[in-house]
């Protein structure tokens, strides 16, 4: 009996791609069942996220196996053959390693994430309630969950921002305390500045307003983030009301001056401005961090705060790839 995993997620295949293979959580088990079947194996389980869509499977002959099932899935989801480019195949010891790199949230967009513990502990019980797995799957999906847990227990995987945006919005919950309630400008509607926003809103920022020399842009982005447009002749009246700044226009000189926010000091009572220049030419002259409550920081202090904590994190991977390694050479799976 050997066992192999077929998959796809958000490093080999675009949304469009990964939409095709997506299975509802109230339809897994069944389509666990549905996936023995296909591949003629033994046992099964299908985990499904909106990030990866993976199958797990014992058979006899997995390289027979995995042959019909990407025929039979492509045929499934009515699309040509040629999509199975997007999958990555593993068998035997490697599709277990990556088990629990997945369930330790070693293999996520977002490094450490705990959610993808319960998705997969969901997909594998609904597996199992429809009678699709067997002793090899059991056996490997229980062990992926206590190396999952010992991972997060003994190591601080989830700890730390290692992005531009996760770096600056962790700055401000420093200055802040907590970011509930905070108003929140951008300027410029460029990605980096749709991320950073997006990570302030989500650790609780009340209102995000939006400027940009296309209005329209300003408005589609503002309308995406749940805020409010301003026209770009207006944003200096939004200083004396806002608590983040986020700044990324392009422009070919200093955008924010000294004396726009020394107009609005008064009218803010002198709270704490937080100000996230990722603008390169940059958009804020650096005189305005000099301001005793205002804090400035640039992209290259961002950057370099954030390779300090990608070091952190490296040396955290590390430690968890050990303790997979250590537990998976308990597990002795057959045809491992």
């Amino acid at each position: 009996m050997e066992l192999f995993c077929l998959g796809l997620n958000h490093r080999t295949a675009p949304v469009e791609v990964r939409e095709k293979f997506a299975v509802g959580t109230n339809k897994l088990g069944t389509a666990s069942m549905e996936l023995v079947s296909l591949a003629d194996a033994t046992e099964g389980v299908v985990i499904s996220t909106c990030n990866r869509t993976e199958f797990y499977l014992a058979a006899e002959d997995a390289k027979d196996a995995l042959g019909k099932i990407e025929t039979r899935l492509a045929q499934k989801v009515d699309v040509d053959s040629s999509v199975t480019d997007h999958f990555y195949r593993m068998e035997k010891i490697e599709a277990a390693r990556h088990l629990c790199r997945v369930v330790s949230g070693l293999d996520s967009m977002m490094l450490g994430e705990t959610e993808i513990f319960g998705q997969v502990k969901q997909a594998y019980g609904s597996a199992l309630e429809a009678g699709a797995t067997g002793g090899i799957l059991n056996k490997l999906f229980q062990r992926a969950f206590s190396v999952g847990k010992k991972v997060r227990t003994e190591t601080s995987i989830q700890e730390g921002s290692t992005s531009v945006g996760n770096v600056a919005v962790d700055l401000a919950e420093k200055i802040f305390g907590h970011l509930k309630n905070s108003e929140v400008m951008i300027l410029g509607a460029g990605e980096m500045s749709r991320i950073t926003a997006q990570s302030l809103v989500s650790r609780g920022a009340k209102s995000i307003f939006v400027t940009n020399r296309s209005f329209e842009r300003a408005q589609e982005l503002a309308n995406e983030m749940g805020g409010s447009a301003l026209r770009f002749d207006d944003w200096q009246s939004a200083l004396a009301r806002v608590d983040v700044v986020i700044s990324s226009t392009g422009a070919p000189h200093a955008i924010v001056q000294r004396a726009d926010v020394e107009k609005a000091r008064r009218a803010r009572k002198y709270r704490p401005l937080f100000f996230i220049d990722i603008a390169v030419p940059r958009d804020i002259d650096p005189a305005v961090g000099e301001i005793e409550e205002v804090y400035l920081y640039d992209i290259d202090t961002l950057e370099q705060l954030a390779e300090e904590a990608r070091g952190r994190r490296q040396r955290q991977i590390e430690q968890c790839e050990q303790i997979i390694d250590l537990e998976l050479a308990k597990l002795n799976l057959p045809g491992t």
